[in-house]
């Protein structure tokens, strides 16, 4: 359902965009129409194919058609944002009608510069955001303990060894007691992940390495036993707590919008996985930044989560927070510290704009009352 939902929007922007591409004076009189059709339809072609083929091989042909597909869908909405801006200006050349034409032309261009900043800022290494945290029920052992969070790595055909390898060096650096992962680990659409477990579980900390389960982990899978991420050495929390050290409990629940969609209603899971735990400072980690109220009001202390992507490229930030109020950063809900990583790895394009991919590093402190 997504896919075709997918498929249809992008198709109506490929019919937009080279509609009005075709009204811009300097392609009028310098390229044919059938040479702007024919491109459109090449390129609604890769598009297709990345998603049909590239998505579903290992092989050097699928990354490349994958490459091209996602990033020209990313380049595409970018322009179109720019077009339909543009047109609302001038009331679809109602208003300024001797300069609209002109200025579509500025749009196509501005929007083609945006996509070349989306991909350089996307290609980059994701950076080190640092967080501190106060939590009156942490034991005094553990005051200053670093907590490094990984999310939305989205391994597969785009993101491969190299660049997880590259990964893990940026999260040892930190010096991690602890070092988990919120989630969207594995792309889920790759079927071989051997070499990337063997990366992966290179990840260490004294106080171990733990995930929750995201969206991916449960694509295109019927059993959950089978994701990637339980062949890994890292412990998985599903739905239950451990206690790391006396007084210091970590709990995980799966994906919020997985549960939401297949039972209608995610409100109890949190509460349902705190059950039974000690006295202590709790962590709690939950791909979805949903349901943080109930987490605070269970005494969650802090809650680290992902999914969002911090809305990845500007200006779609502005729609994913109608769904995701607490979009990326730190937030304070009564005595609840939610924090919510834009992502390290990129879904879909390599392209970032304005929303550079971060691993958090998040301090504990003793808070005192």
């Amino acid at each position: 359902m997504f896919g075709t939902i997918l498929i249809s929007i992008v198709t109506l922007m490929h019919v937009y965009v080279f509609w009005r591409a075709i009204s811009v004076p300097f392609v009028k009189s310098h390229i044919p129409n059938k040479i702007i059709i024919g491109a459109g339809l090449i390129l609604w072609i890769l598009f297709y194919l990345s998603r049909v083929y590239g998505r579903h091989g290992g092989e050097f042909l699928a990354k490349v058609l994958e490459f091209i597909g996602m990033n020209w869908m990313g380049g595409l909405f970018l322009i179109f944002i720019c077009l339909l801006a543009m047109d609302l200006i001038t009331g679809f050349g109602l208003f300024l009608p001797r300069l609209a034409s002109r200025l579509r032309g500025l749009a196509i261009v501005v929007g083609f510069g945006l996509s070349v900043i989306a991909l350089i800022q996307g290609l980059r290494q994701p950076v080190v955001e640092n967080y501190d945290v106060y939590l009156s029920d942490l034991p005094n052992k553990m005051d200053n303990t670093v907590i490094v969070a990984i999310s939305d790595l989205h391994l597969g055909s785009l993101l491969g060894s190299r660049w997880l390898q590259a990964r893990i060096a940026q999260v040892a650096k930190q010096k991690p007691d602890l070092v988990v992962l919120l989630g969207d680990i594995f792309e889920g659409h790759v079927d071989s992940e051997d070499e990337l477990l063997t990366v992966m579980n290179s990840l260490s900390a004294p106080l171990g390495v733990w995930a929750v389960y995201g969206n991916h982990e449960f694509h295109r899978r019927h059993n959950q036993s089978e994701a990637p991420i339980t062949k890994a050495k890292f412990k998985v929390l599903r739905n239950c707590w451990t206690e790391l050290r006396p007084g210091l409990i970590l709990a995980g629940v799966d994906d919020l919008t997985t549960i939401q969609r297949r039972t209608g209603q995610a409100s109890n899971y949190i509460s349902k996985t705190l059950v039974g735990r000690p006295l202590g400072a709790t962590i709690l980690l939950s791909h979805t930044p949903w349901e943080t109220e109930n987490a605070a009001k269970s005494g969650v202390g802090l809650m680290l989560c992902g999914h969002t992507h911090g809305g990845q490229i500007w200006p779609f930030d502005y729609l994913v927070k109608l769904r995701y109020p607490l979009l990326e950063g730190k937030y304070e809900v009564n005595e609840l510290t939610v924090i919510v990583s834009r992502g390290t790895g990129t879904w879909g394009p390599r392209m970032r704009l304005w929303s550079p991919g971060e691993i958090l590093r998040v301090t504990l402190h003793k808070k005192e009352i």
